[in-house]
Protein backbone atom coordinates (compact mmCIF):
# COMPACT_ATOMS: atom_id res chain seq x y z
CA UNK A 1 0.00 0.00 0.00
CA UNK A 2 3.04 2.71 0.94
CA UNK A 3 4.31 1.89 -2.72
CA UNK A 4 1.88 3.95 -4.84
CA UNK A 5 2.12 4.85 -8.68
CA UNK A 6 2.52 8.58 -7.74
CA UNK A 7 5.26 7.69 -5.36
CA UNK A 8 7.71 6.62 -7.55
CA UNK A 9 8.49 10.00 -9.46
CA UNK A 10 9.66 11.77 -6.34
CA UNK A 11 13.36 9.51 -5.13
CA UNK A 12 14.43 9.77 -8.70
CA UNK A 13 14.25 13.69 -8.88
CA UNK A 14 15.42 13.98 -5.64
CA UNK A 15 18.65 11.85 -6.10
CA UNK A 16 18.86 14.04 -9.42
CA UNK A 17 18.25 17.89 -7.22
CA UNK A 18 20.73 15.83 -4.64
CA UNK A 19 23.73 14.58 -6.80
CA UNK A 20 27.16 13.54 -4.88
CA UNK A 21 24.59 14.02 -1.59
CA UNK A 22 22.25 11.77 -2.62
CA UNK A 23 22.65 9.58 0.22
CA UNK A 24 21.65 12.43 2.93
CA UNK A 25 18.41 13.28 1.16
CA UNK A 26 17.67 9.45 0.73
CA UNK A 27 17.90 9.35 4.29
CA UNK A 28 15.71 11.74 5.25
CA UNK A 29 13.25 10.73 2.34
CA UNK A 30 13.11 7.29 4.14
CA UNK A 31 13.14 8.55 7.39
CA UNK A 32 9.93 10.74 7.44
CA UNK A 33 8.43 8.23 4.86
CA UNK A 34 9.03 4.76 5.44
CA UNK A 35 10.50 4.53 8.61
CA UNK A 36 7.74 6.63 10.50
CA UNK A 37 5.10 5.08 8.48
CA UNK A 38 5.82 2.12 9.57
CA UNK A 39 6.45 2.56 13.00
CA UNK A 40 3.05 4.48 13.13
CA UNK A 41 1.15 1.21 11.59
CA UNK A 42 2.33 -0.48 14.56
CA UNK A 43 2.15 2.54 17.06
CA UNK A 44 -1.79 2.80 16.46
CA UNK A 45 -2.92 -0.41 16.24
CA UNK A 46 -0.90 -0.98 19.58
CA UNK A 47 -2.81 1.77 20.63
CA UNK A 48 -6.09 0.34 20.09
CA UNK A 49 -6.61 1.40 16.38
CA UNK A 50 -5.80 4.27 14.29
CA UNK A 51 -9.06 6.74 15.19
CA UNK A 52 -9.09 5.63 18.27
CA UNK A 53 -5.56 6.58 18.70
CA UNK A 54 -5.57 9.78 17.38
CA UNK A 55 -9.14 10.69 18.81
CA UNK A 56 -8.22 8.76 22.34
CA UNK A 57 -4.77 11.02 22.85
CA UNK A 58 -6.02 14.51 21.45
CA UNK A 59 -9.60 14.85 22.16
CA UNK A 60 -11.94 14.76 20.02
CA UNK A 61 -12.56 17.51 18.43
CA UNK A 62 -8.50 17.81 17.74
CA UNK A 63 -8.63 14.45 16.62
CA UNK A 64 -11.35 14.81 14.45
CA UNK A 65 -9.51 17.76 13.11
CA UNK A 66 -6.31 15.98 12.13
CA UNK A 67 -8.44 12.47 10.41
CA UNK A 68 -9.83 15.19 8.01
CA UNK A 69 -6.85 16.79 7.19
CA UNK A 70 -5.55 13.98 6.43
CA UNK A 71 -8.35 12.62 4.23
CA UNK A 72 -8.69 16.30 2.80
CA UNK A 73 -5.03 15.81 1.66
CA UNK A 74 -5.07 12.31 0.03
CA UNK A 75 -8.31 12.53 -1.48
CA UNK A 76 -9.19 15.73 -2.36
CA UNK A 77 -6.48 18.39 -2.47
CA UNK A 78 -3.19 16.52 -3.27
CA UNK A 79 -3.30 12.45 -4.33
CA UNK A 80 -6.42 12.73 -6.07
CA UNK A 81 -5.49 15.16 -8.39
CA UNK A 82 -1.90 14.30 -8.54
CA UNK A 83 -2.57 10.61 -10.06
CA UNK A 84 -4.13 11.86 -13.05
CA UNK A 85 -1.41 14.75 -13.69
CA UNK A 86 0.97 11.72 -13.25
CA UNK A 87 -0.57 9.58 -15.58
CA UNK A 88 -0.92 12.66 -18.28
CA UNK A 89 2.74 13.01 -18.05
CA UNK A 90 3.51 9.68 -18.26
CA UNK A 91 1.33 7.65 -19.84
CA UNK A 92 -0.07 9.72 -22.33
CA UNK A 93 2.40 12.43 -23.15
CA UNK A 94 5.18 9.83 -23.73
CA UNK A 95 2.93 8.35 -26.09
CA UNK A 96 1.15 10.91 -28.51
CA UNK A 97 2.48 14.24 -27.08
CA UNK A 98 0.01 17.10 -27.58
CA UNK A 99 -2.21 14.96 -29.28
CA UNK A 100 -4.59 15.10 -26.33
CA UNK A 101 -4.37 18.56 -23.92
CA UNK A 102 -4.35 18.09 -20.12
CA UNK A 103 -8.04 19.06 -19.96
CA UNK A 104 -9.91 16.36 -22.12
CA UNK A 105 -7.56 13.75 -20.60
CA UNK A 106 -8.95 14.37 -17.38
CA UNK A 107 -12.68 14.92 -18.16
CA UNK A 108 -12.33 10.71 -19.38
CA UNK A 109 -9.72 9.96 -16.06
CA UNK A 110 -12.06 11.26 -13.82
CA UNK A 111 -15.41 9.66 -15.76
CA UNK A 112 -14.03 6.46 -15.28
CA UNK A 113 -13.10 7.29 -11.47
CA UNK A 114 -16.68 8.15 -11.14
CA UNK A 115 -18.29 4.99 -12.69
CA UNK A 116 -16.10 2.68 -11.34
CA UNK A 117 -16.08 4.17 -7.88
CA UNK A 118 -20.03 4.20 -8.32
CA UNK A 119 -20.25 0.40 -9.12
CA UNK A 120 -17.11 -0.17 -6.36
CA UNK A 121 -16.45 -2.42 -9.13
CA UNK A 122 -14.82 -5.84 -7.29
CA UNK A 123 -12.58 -5.60 -10.96
CA UNK A 124 -10.56 -2.73 -9.79
CA UNK A 125 -9.33 -4.69 -6.14
CA UNK A 126 -8.85 -7.34 -8.55
CA UNK A 127 -6.22 -5.31 -11.38
CA UNK A 128 -4.77 -3.31 -8.09
CA UNK A 129 -3.73 -6.69 -6.66
CA UNK A 130 -2.04 -7.67 -10.39
CA UNK A 131 -0.58 -4.01 -11.19
CA UNK A 132 1.41 -3.33 -8.05
CA UNK A 133 3.45 -6.39 -8.29
CA UNK A 134 4.06 -5.56 -11.73
CA UNK A 135 4.83 -2.30 -11.01
CA UNK A 136 7.50 -3.65 -8.27
CA UNK A 137 8.84 -5.77 -10.67
CA UNK A 138 9.51 -2.95 -13.30
CA UNK A 139 11.22 -0.88 -11.34
CA UNK A 140 13.57 -3.61 -10.19
CA UNK A 141 14.55 -4.13 -13.86
CA UNK A 142 14.59 -0.71 -14.18
CA UNK A 143 17.03 -0.25 -11.40
CA UNK A 144 19.10 -2.62 -12.34
CA UNK A 145 19.75 -1.58 -15.86
CA UNK A 146 20.70 1.32 -14.49
CA UNK A 147 23.06 -0.51 -12.58
CA UNK A 148 24.38 -2.53 -15.44
CA UNK A 149 24.28 0.12 -17.73
CA UNK A 150 25.09 3.59 -15.79
CA UNK A 151 23.66 6.42 -17.79
CA UNK A 152 26.20 9.01 -16.34
CA UNK A 153 28.06 10.04 -13.41
CA UNK A 154 27.19 11.48 -10.43
CA UNK A 155 27.70 15.35 -10.17
CA UNK A 156 27.59 17.95 -7.58
CA UNK A 157 24.12 18.75 -5.94
CA UNK A 158 21.84 21.65 -7.56
CA UNK A 159 19.90 22.01 -4.66
CA UNK A 160 21.75 23.53 -1.42
CA UNK A 161 19.03 22.21 0.83
CA UNK A 162 19.53 18.56 0.33
CA UNK A 163 18.58 17.08 3.51
CA UNK A 164 15.12 19.76 2.99
CA UNK A 165 14.30 18.20 -0.02
CA UNK A 166 14.40 15.00 1.12
CA UNK A 167 12.18 15.69 4.30
CA UNK A 168 9.89 17.97 1.86
CA UNK A 169 9.80 14.65 -0.51
CA UNK A 170 8.71 12.50 2.08
CA UNK A 171 6.21 14.86 3.14
CA UNK A 172 4.94 14.92 -0.42
CA UNK A 173 4.88 10.78 -1.17
CA UNK A 174 1.86 11.03 2.22
CA UNK A 175 2.20 8.02 3.92
CA UNK A 176 2.92 9.45 6.93
CA UNK A 177 -0.63 11.01 7.00
CA UNK A 178 -2.18 8.33 4.74
CA UNK A 179 -0.91 5.17 7.46
CA UNK A 180 -4.69 6.01 10.01
CA UNK A 181 -6.08 4.77 7.22
CA UNK A 182 -3.39 1.95 6.22
CA UNK A 183 -3.45 0.80 9.88
CA UNK A 184 -6.99 0.07 9.55
CA UNK A 185 -6.64 -1.69 6.69
CA UNK A 186 -3.94 -3.87 7.74
CA UNK A 187 -5.60 -4.57 11.22
CA UNK A 188 -8.48 -6.27 9.33
CA UNK A 189 -6.29 -8.17 7.35
CA UNK A 190 -4.74 -9.61 10.38
CA UNK A 191 -7.83 -10.52 11.82
CA UNK A 192 -9.00 -12.22 8.55
CA UNK A 193 -6.13 -14.19 8.61
CA UNK A 194 -6.95 -15.62 12.02
CA UNK A 195 -4.84 -13.95 14.75
CA UNK A 196 -7.59 -12.70 17.25
CA UNK A 197 -5.04 -12.41 20.16
CA UNK A 198 -3.47 -9.19 20.91
CA UNK A 199 0.31 -10.68 21.36
CA UNK A 200 0.05 -12.61 18.15
CA UNK A 201 -1.32 -9.46 15.74
CA UNK A 202 1.19 -6.83 17.00
CA UNK A 203 4.01 -9.31 16.60
CA UNK A 204 2.52 -9.89 12.88
CA UNK A 205 2.33 -6.18 11.99
CA UNK A 206 5.86 -5.71 13.66
CA UNK A 207 7.42 -7.83 11.51
CA UNK A 208 5.30 -6.75 8.55
CA UNK A 209 6.40 -3.37 9.29
CA UNK A 210 10.02 -4.25 9.46
CA UNK A 211 9.81 -6.39 6.27
CA UNK A 212 7.83 -3.53 4.41
CA UNK A 213 10.47 -0.93 5.63
CA UNK A 214 13.39 -2.83 4.06
CA UNK A 215 11.93 -3.77 0.88
CA UNK A 216 10.67 0.08 0.29
CA UNK A 217 14.30 1.30 1.04
CA UNK A 218 15.76 -1.24 -1.73
CA UNK A 219 13.44 0.15 -4.07
CA UNK A 220 13.34 4.08 -3.53
CA UNK A 221 17.14 4.03 -2.54
CA UNK A 222 17.50 1.96 -6.49
CA UNK A 223 15.44 4.82 -7.89
CA UNK A 224 17.39 7.75 -6.28
CA UNK A 225 20.54 6.10 -7.16
CA UNK A 226 19.29 6.34 -10.76
CA UNK A 227 18.33 10.05 -10.28
CA UNK A 228 21.99 10.64 -9.11
CA UNK A 229 23.61 9.18 -11.69
CA UNK A 230 21.66 11.92 -14.17
CA UNK A 231 23.01 14.74 -12.71
CA UNK A 232 25.01 15.28 -15.68
CA UNK A 233 22.85 14.66 -18.36
CA UNK A 234 19.62 16.18 -17.06
CA UNK A 235 18.71 19.06 -14.83
CA UNK A 236 16.00 20.64 -13.09
CA UNK A 237 14.09 21.79 -15.83
CA UNK A 238 12.72 18.43 -16.08
CA UNK A 239 9.92 17.99 -13.85
CA UNK A 240 9.42 15.03 -11.51
CA UNK A 241 7.31 12.59 -14.07
CA UNK A 242 9.64 13.37 -17.09
CA UNK A 243 12.49 12.82 -15.19
CA UNK A 244 11.35 8.80 -14.58
CA UNK A 245 10.56 9.06 -18.48
CA UNK A 246 13.81 10.09 -19.62
CA UNK A 247 15.27 7.53 -17.31
CA UNK A 248 13.38 4.78 -18.50
CA UNK A 249 13.96 6.08 -22.20
CA UNK A 250 17.52 5.61 -21.87
CA UNK A 251 17.44 2.30 -20.05
CA UNK A 252 15.20 0.31 -22.03
CA UNK A 253 14.23 2.49 -24.96
CA UNK A 254 10.25 3.24 -26.39
CA UNK A 255 8.73 0.31 -25.47
CA UNK A 256 10.13 0.59 -22.09
CA UNK A 257 8.48 3.62 -21.70
CA UNK A 258 4.93 2.17 -23.39
CA UNK A 259 5.04 -0.41 -20.70
CA UNK A 260 5.63 1.67 -17.53
CA UNK A 261 3.16 4.06 -18.84
CA UNK A 262 0.40 2.11 -19.13
CA UNK A 263 1.39 0.04 -15.40
CA UNK A 264 1.48 3.52 -14.03
CA UNK A 265 -1.90 4.74 -15.51
CA UNK A 266 -3.36 1.49 -14.50
CA UNK A 267 -2.23 1.72 -11.06
CA UNK A 268 -3.08 5.59 -10.55
CA UNK A 269 -6.41 4.81 -11.82
CA UNK A 270 -6.89 2.43 -9.00
CA UNK A 271 -5.74 4.18 -6.54
CA UNK A 272 -7.71 7.29 -7.66
CA UNK A 273 -10.99 5.05 -7.73
CA UNK A 274 -9.61 3.52 -3.74
CA UNK A 275 -8.80 7.63 -2.71
CA UNK A 276 -12.13 8.69 -3.78
CA UNK A 277 -14.18 6.07 -2.46
CA UNK A 278 -12.19 6.29 1.08
CA UNK A 279 -12.92 9.57 0.98
CA UNK A 280 -16.74 9.48 -0.04
CA UNK A 281 -16.94 6.94 2.73
CA UNK A 282 -15.30 8.69 5.36
CA UNK A 283 -17.61 12.33 5.45
CA UNK A 284 -20.64 9.85 5.25
CA UNK A 285 -19.75 8.12 8.58
CA UNK A 286 -18.30 11.51 9.84
CA UNK A 287 -21.86 13.61 8.74
CA UNK A 288 -23.92 10.89 9.77
CA UNK A 289 -25.27 10.29 6.26
CA UNK A 290 -25.85 13.62 5.97
CA UNK A 291 -23.56 13.68 3.09
CA UNK A 292 -24.37 10.59 1.36
CA UNK A 293 -21.46 8.70 -0.44
CA UNK A 294 -22.63 9.21 -3.86
CA UNK A 295 -22.92 13.02 -3.49
CA UNK A 296 -19.24 12.90 -1.53
CA UNK A 297 -18.00 11.12 -5.12
CA UNK A 298 -19.13 13.42 -6.86
CA UNK A 299 -17.77 16.46 -4.70
CA UNK A 300 -13.98 14.91 -4.96
CA UNK A 301 -14.35 14.44 -8.37
CA UNK A 302 -15.26 17.58 -9.17
CA UNK A 303 -11.83 19.09 -7.01
CA UNK A 304 -9.68 16.65 -8.27
CA UNK A 305 -11.02 17.38 -12.08
CA UNK A 306 -10.29 21.47 -11.08
CA UNK A 307 -7.11 20.89 -9.31
CA UNK A 308 -5.73 18.35 -11.92
CA UNK A 309 -5.54 20.72 -14.58
CA UNK A 310 -3.17 23.15 -12.99
CA UNK A 311 -0.71 20.75 -13.63
CA UNK A 312 1.68 18.18 -12.29
CA UNK A 313 4.35 20.65 -11.15
CA UNK A 314 1.55 23.05 -9.52
CA UNK A 315 0.35 20.45 -7.60
CA UNK A 316 3.38 19.56 -6.26
CA UNK A 317 4.22 23.33 -5.34
CA UNK A 318 0.68 23.59 -3.93
CA UNK A 319 1.46 20.63 -2.18
CA UNK A 320 4.45 21.70 -0.50
CA UNK A 321 3.12 24.62 2.01
CA UNK A 322 0.15 22.41 2.90
CA UNK A 323 1.82 19.16 3.78
CA UNK A 324 4.91 21.23 5.86
CA UNK A 325 1.81 22.26 8.00
CA UNK A 326 0.37 19.05 8.29
CA UNK A 327 2.81 16.49 8.28
CA UNK A 328 4.76 17.36 11.28
CA UNK A 329 1.61 17.70 14.17
CA UNK A 330 1.20 14.14 12.51
CA UNK A 331 4.16 13.01 13.55
CA UNK A 332 4.40 14.00 16.39
CA UNK A 333 1.65 12.61 17.46
CA UNK A 334 2.17 8.95 16.07
CA UNK A 335 5.80 8.67 17.28
CA UNK A 336 4.29 9.77 20.99
CA UNK A 337 1.48 7.68 20.86
CA UNK A 338 5.06 4.79 20.84
CA UNK A 339 5.04 6.05 24.65
CA UNK A 340 1.59 5.92 25.74
CA UNK A 341 2.69 3.68 28.99
CA UNK A 342 4.50 6.64 30.21
CA UNK A 343 2.59 9.70 28.59
CA UNK A 344 -0.80 9.53 30.47
CA UNK A 345 -2.48 12.69 29.88
CA UNK A 346 -3.88 14.41 26.98
CA UNK A 347 -2.26 17.68 27.55
CA UNK A 348 1.55 16.71 26.76
CA UNK A 349 -0.06 15.07 23.34
CA UNK A 350 -1.85 18.17 22.28
CA UNK A 351 0.75 20.47 23.42
CA UNK A 352 2.93 18.40 21.21
CA UNK A 353 0.77 18.35 18.24
CA UNK A 354 0.15 21.98 18.81
CA UNK A 355 3.88 23.06 19.00
CA UNK A 356 4.21 21.39 15.97
CA UNK A 357 1.65 22.93 14.09
CA UNK A 358 2.22 26.63 15.18
CA UNK A 359 5.76 26.10 13.99
CA UNK A 360 5.00 24.64 11.11
CA UNK A 361 2.86 27.69 10.57
CA UNK A 362 5.57 29.64 10.59
CA UNK A 363 7.87 28.55 9.16
CA UNK A 364 6.53 27.55 6.15
CA UNK A 365 5.78 31.69 6.08
CA UNK A 366 9.20 31.74 5.79
CA UNK A 367 9.63 29.47 3.24
CA UNK A 368 6.93 30.13 0.94
CA UNK A 369 6.32 34.00 1.56
CA UNK A 370 9.35 35.34 2.46
CA UNK A 371 7.86 36.35 6.27
CA UNK A 372 9.76 35.71 9.75
CA UNK A 373 13.05 35.62 8.81
CA UNK A 374 14.51 34.75 12.31
CA UNK A 375 13.01 31.12 11.23
CA UNK A 376 16.91 30.29 9.42
CA UNK A 377 18.04 30.77 13.02
CA UNK A 378 16.03 28.27 14.61
CA UNK A 379 17.97 24.77 15.77
CA UNK A 380 17.51 22.36 12.81
CA UNK A 381 16.82 24.44 10.88
CA UNK A 382 19.00 23.33 7.60
CA UNK A 383 17.82 19.62 8.45
CA UNK A 384 14.05 20.71 7.91
CA UNK A 385 13.04 20.04 11.38
CA UNK A 386 13.01 23.19 13.05
CA UNK A 387 9.62 22.50 14.69
CA UNK A 388 10.64 19.59 16.58
CA UNK A 389 11.84 21.78 19.52
CA UNK A 390 8.46 23.11 19.68
CA UNK A 391 6.69 20.10 19.39
CA UNK A 392 9.09 18.75 22.34
CA UNK A 393 8.38 22.44 24.32
CA UNK A 394 4.61 22.34 23.99
CA UNK A 395 4.51 18.80 25.15
CA UNK A 396 6.11 19.21 28.19
CA UNK A 397 4.51 22.33 28.93
CA UNK A 398 0.83 20.45 28.15
CA UNK A 399 2.48 17.87 30.85
CA UNK A 400 3.57 20.30 33.45
CA UNK A 401 0.07 22.11 33.37
CA UNK A 402 -1.84 18.71 33.75
CA UNK A 403 0.00 17.78 36.82
CA UNK A 404 -1.35 20.80 39.48
CA UNK A 405 -4.77 20.58 37.39
CA UNK A 406 -5.02 16.91 38.73
CA UNK A 407 -5.64 15.59 34.88
CA UNK A 408 -1.57 13.92 34.68
CA UNK A 409 -3.41 10.72 33.87
CA UNK A 410 -6.67 11.73 32.02
CA UNK A 411 -6.09 9.70 28.63
CA UNK A 412 -9.41 9.54 27.61
CA UNK A 413 -10.96 6.91 25.49
CA UNK A 414 -11.49 3.47 26.75
CA UNK A 415 -10.18 1.67 23.77
CA UNK A 416 -6.67 3.39 24.52
CA UNK A 417 -6.61 2.08 27.80
CA UNK A 418 -8.09 -1.57 26.77
CA UNK A 419 -5.62 -1.81 24.66
CA UNK A 420 -3.24 -1.73 26.82
CA UNK A 421 -4.36 -3.25 29.06
CA UNK A 422 -4.96 -6.39 26.04
CA UNK A 423 -0.96 -6.68 26.48
CA UNK A 424 -1.33 -7.47 29.69
CA UNK A 425 0.03 -4.23 31.49
CA UNK A 426 -2.60 -1.80 32.53
CA UNK A 427 -1.76 2.13 32.13
CA UNK A 428 0.36 3.16 35.00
Amino acid sequence: MFFGAGNLIFPPYLGMTSGSEWLVGFACFIFVDVVLSCVGIFALNAAGGANAAIEGTLGRVPGLAMNTAAILCTGVLIATPRTAATTYEMAVMPLIGDGMGLAPFSVLFFALVLALTFRQSRVVGIVGKVLTPLLVLGIIVLVAAGVVNPIGDVGAPHSAHVAQDGILAGYQAMDIIACVGFAIVIQDAVRADGYTARRSQLKVMALASCVAAVLLALIYGGLTYLGAMTGLSFGPELNQAQLIVEITKHLMGETGVLVLGVVVGLACLTTAIGLTGATASYFERVTRGRLPYRAGVLIVIGCGLLICNLGLEAIIALATPILSVVCPPFMTTVVLILFLRRIHTTWAYKGAALGALVASVVIVAHDSFGLAPFVTALPLYEFGFSWLPFAAAGGIIGWLAARPAGRSRDLLDAPVEKALEEEGSPVG
